[in-house]
Formats: C-alpha cells, sequence, structure tokens
C-alpha cells in the first residue's frame, strides 16, 4: 500500500490524477448540458422542472453527484500542488514551457482553473443554496410550487425554473457566466489534449482526430452553456 501511496503523490502520479480526473469532469460536462438545455424550451419551466425534480430524487445521482463534488476538487487540489512543486523548482509559472510554441492556455491553466472552481461556488452558491436554504420570494420569483400534468396526473413540482430566470435577468450574474464559460473553453483547449498526452495515449494515427475532436469539443460545450443566461437575459426565452 505503500507504494501506491507513494506513486500517487509522486509527481507522475499527481498528473495522472489530473488527467483522469480532467476526463471525468469533459464526460460530465454534456450530461449537465442536457439538462440546462430544457431551459430553452418555451414550456413555462415543465421540462427543466421535471428534469430537476429527477435529478434531485434519484438515488443514483445523488450518488454520482457527490462523487463529482469529489473529483471537481481533487482535480483543484492537484493542479494547486503541482503549480507550487513546479513554481518552487524552476521559479517559472505553471505549464510555462521552454517551447515558443506554448500557448497562452497552457501557459495559465491554474487561472484558469481558478476562475471555474469560483464559478462552481458562486453557481452552486445562487441555485442550490438558495434554493435549499433560502425563503421563496414570492413577489419576485411567482409561486414556489406548480402543477404539471405528467402521464394523466397533476404532480406538484418546485419550481426551480423561476429560480434560474430570474437569476438571469441580473447581468452580473450573465457576465460572470459567459466569463467562465470563456475561461472553461480556453481551459479545455489544453486539458483535453494533455489528458490524453499524459496517460500516454498518442499515436500518429489518431491523435490528429484526437486534437480535433478536443477542439470542437472545447468551443461547442462552453459556447452551449453560454447561449442559455444570454438567451433568458435577452427576453427570447423565459418571458
Amino acid at each position: 500500500m505503500n507504494w501506491f501511496i507513494q506513486f500517487l503523490t509522486s509527481s507522475i502520479g499527481r498528473k495522472l490524477i489530473m488527467s483522469l480526473t480532467g476526463l471525468f469532469l469533459i464526460l460530465f460536462l454534456p450530461v449537465h448540458l442536457v439538462g440546462n438545455l430544457q431551459l430553452l424550451m418555451n414550456d413555462g419551466g415543465e421540462a427543466f422542472n421535471v428534469y430537476a425534480d429527477m435529478m434531485g430524487h434519484n438515488a443514483f445521482i445523488q450518488f454520482t453527484a457527490k462523487g463529482l463534488y469529489f473529483f471537481i476538487l481533487l482535480h483543484a487540489v492537484q493542479g494547486v500542488i503541482i503549480y507550487m512543486k513546479n513554481k518552487n523548482a524552476s521559479g517559472q509559472k505553471y505549464a510555462k514551457s521552454t517551447n515558443a510554441n506554448a500557448t497562452w492556455a497552457s501557459k495559465n491553466m491554474i487561472w484558469l482553473g481558478l476562475l471555474l472552481l469560483i464559478f462552481i461556488f458562486i453557481h452552486m452558491g445562487d441555485f442550490w443554496f438558495a434554493m435549499k436554504f433560502q425563503e421563496w420570494d414570492q413577489a419576485e420569483l411567482g409561486r414556489e410550487m406548480i402543477a404539471y400534468n405528467i402521464e394523466g396526473q397533476s404532480v406538484e413540482l418546485k419550481n426551480l425554473y423561476a429560480k434560474v430566470n430570474y437569476s438571469f435577468t441580473n447581468p452580473l450574474i450573465v457576465g460572470v457566466y459567459v466569463l467562465s464559460m470563456v475561461g472553461l473553453m480556453f481551459h479545455l483547449l489544453h486539458g483535453f489534449a494533455s489528458a490524453f498526452q499524459t496517460l500516454g495515449l498518442n499515436h500518429k494515427k489518431y491523435t490528429p482526430a484526437i486534437e480535433l475532436l478536443g477542439k470542437l469539443y472545447s468551443i461547442i460545450i462552453p459556447l452551449a452553456f453560454a447561449i442559455i443566461p444570454i438567451l433568458h437575459y435577452a427576453g427570447v426565452v423565459g418571458k
């Protein structure tokens, strides 16, 4: 067991953990996006509220969510440790390479990562914490519970859509959200390919395809997330 712990705390082990947790989070993003895209349906919030209720009561999803929080923190902690060790060892910034072709994203991964971590805390505070622990403001948000006809039965669900829609009328929240998605794009542009490289999954036949997939993914996923608050703020949906 000692050798395993020593490996995980070694430079190679930490990079391996960063890569594996990063790939897990990359796989999670499209799943989260599918749920968020329900916010674009002009159905009074029914699709999103049904989705949110399912997410809140499904035991498997709740278990997976707790694992997700753990992996996010582990990914962040490992990133900070690697940055500090690199800085102490060479006096250079994290990911700064002697290669003149090093990208801006690769040189600033630590700051992009911290931006995203701050965004996650703000996001959780504005939505999850507010919904769990703050009183419902009937004047601002409307009805807390709303009834839908689901499979021939009237079912009352918490109107989480109203809270999200109200938050997206705030230009500050929308601006932070969009800025964070730009940060996510740059973080993914370097992190996607870097994860495969760290795991040794390089091949002259497949690497170009992986790099192209990574670039498309890094642009499309954050753009899709960013469009949601923009369209709500512009009044295209949610009114």
